[in-house]
């Protein structure tokens, strides 16, 4: 019986252990999948609050954008940290013509809104 008790005894120290390395293993492929997300979700902040000041202060206003607005709105565009979309911003800002604005502007868009991370 003596034998038998410490087989036993082997084997569930072995279950224990490996349960604890699979739970482990989960418990970091969980947090650095939650790390994914959390950086994902700040980007699509930081795109949101882009998109929502262009299209207050561009896209809905009357008059000429002043210094102020294209200044906060640089700021904002340079903060999504995105080539592409920062080059994209900046043809739409050197366009020379209304109706090369309008499809820079329709570019930009698009662009923000594929740059949001489901």
């Amino acid at each position: 019986m003596n034998n038998q008790n410490k087989f036993i005894k082997t084997i569930i120290i072995l279950v224990l252990l490996l349960g604890n390395i699979f739970f482990g293993f989960k418990y970091y492929s969980i947090q650095k999948e939650n790390k994914l997300i959390l950086e994902n979700q700040k980007i699509n902040d930081k795109v949101l609050v882009f998109s929502k000041l262009f299209v207050e202060k561009v896209l809905k206003t009357e008059k000429e954008v002043d210094f102020q607005t294209r200044l906060e709105l640089e700021n904002a565009v340079r903060d999504l940290n995105n080539q592409n979309i920062l080059v994209q911003w900046q043809k739409f800002v050197e366009s020379k013509t209304e109706d090369g604005a309008q499809i820079e502007v329709k570019n930009l868009l698009e662009m923000l809104i594929n740059n949001i991370k489901i």
